[in-house]
C-alpha cells in the first residue's frame, strides 16, 4: 500500500462529529502512502444537525485544502433544516467519475463531460436558470433524477415564455431517462413544456400519476403535448386508469 502511486476514491460517508475534508484525508491517507503521485475522489459526507454543533462553512472546508499537494479540489455544504441533515460533498477536479449525485443550488459549476447520471436534490427551490447550469454542466447526462417539493419562485407562465423567444431553451440532447416521481407540479411543468426544455426522442419517464394529470390540465394541455409525443416508456406512480385521454396524449409510450 505504501508503493501505491495512484489512488480513486469514490465515497458515502455517515459522519459522526465532522465531515471528510482536507485534514483527515491527509492524517489518514497521505501520510501512509509516500510515493502517491495521483489521487482523484468523490466523497459525500452526511451529518445529522442538532442545535449544539458548530457547524462548518464551506469556506472552513475549503480552507483544509489549502495545502493539498494534488489537482484543484471542490467543496460544497449544504444544510437541510426540514431533514436536520447536513452533507458536505469534496471531490478533485476535473471530476472524472460517471456519477454526480446530489446536485443542490450551490453547485458551483464547471465542465462535467464524464458524467452521465445526474441527481438533483434541494430543500429550495430550483428555478429555470438552475436547470440551464445543470444543462450546461454536464452536457452528456443520459439520466437525470429531481427530488425536489418546493413550488418555484420565479415560475414564468407559458404565455409569458412563447411571447419572449430569446428566452433560453435547456436542451438535454442526450437525455434518455427522466425520474420527477418526487418532485413538486412545477419541475413537472418545466421538463415537459417545450418553450422550456428540449429533449431528442425515445425518453424513460418516471412520474407521479396525479401529479401529471394536474400538469396536463388532464391530458389536454397544447404546450406541454410536443414533449411528451417524445417518451417512448412511461412509468406511473400511484392509482391511474389507462385512458383514452392518456394514451393520446403518449401516442408512442408504453405505459405501465
Amino acid at each position: 500500500m505504501s508503493n501505491l502511486e495512484k489512488l480513486s476514491l469514490d465515497l458515502a460517508v455517515s459522519a459522526k462529529e465532522t465531515f471528510i475534508e482536507g485534514y483527515n484525508l491527509k492524517k489518514n491517507i497521505l501520510n501512509h502512502i509516500s510515493q502517491l503521485k495521483q489521487l482523484t475522489f468523490d466523497i459525500r459526507s452526511y451529518m445529522c444537525i442538532n442545535n449544539e454543533m458548530n457547524l462548518p462553512s464551506r469556506e472552513d472546508i475549503q480552507r483544509a485544502f489549502d495545502d493539498f499537494p494534488y489537482t484543484n479540489i471542490i467543496s460544497c455544504v449544504d444544510y437541510f433544516l426540514g431533514y436536520k441533515e447536513d452533507r458536505c460533498h469534496i471531490y478533485s477536479y476535473p471530476f472524472l467519475m460517471k456519477y454526480y449525485e446530489d446536485v443542490t443550488n450551490h453547485f458551483p459549476g464547471g465542465l462535467y463531460p464524464y458524467v452521465r447520471i445526474v441527481s438533483l436534490y434541494d430543500e429550495y427551490p430550483f428555478e429555470h436558470e438552475f436547470f440551464i447550469r445543470i444543462a450546461q454542466s454536464f452536457p452528456f447526462r443520459e439520466k437525470l433524477s429531481i427530488t425536489n417539493r418546493q413550488e418555484q419562485n420565479h415560475k414564468r407562465s407559458y404565455k409569458f415564455m412563447n411571447n419572449h423567444q430569446n428566452l433560453s431553451i435547456v436542451k438535454y440532447n442526450y437525455l434518455i431517462e427522466l425520474d420527477i416521481d418526487r418532485s413538486h407540479d412545477n419541475y413537472i411543468e418545466e421538463f415537459l413544456c417545450n418553450a422550456k426544455i428540449f429533449f431528442q426522442k425515445n425518453i424513460l419517464l418516471y412520474v407521479d400519476y396525479e401529479a401529471l394529470q394536474r400538469a396536463t390540465h388532464n391530458f389536454t394541455r397544447d404546450n406541454t403535448r410536443t414533449n411528451c409525443t417524445k417518451i417512448n416508456e412511461l412509468v406511473l406512480f400511484g392509482k391511474f386508469e389507462c385512458s383514452k385521454a392518456l394514451q393520446d396524449y403518449f401516442p408512442f409510450a408504453n405505459i405501465g
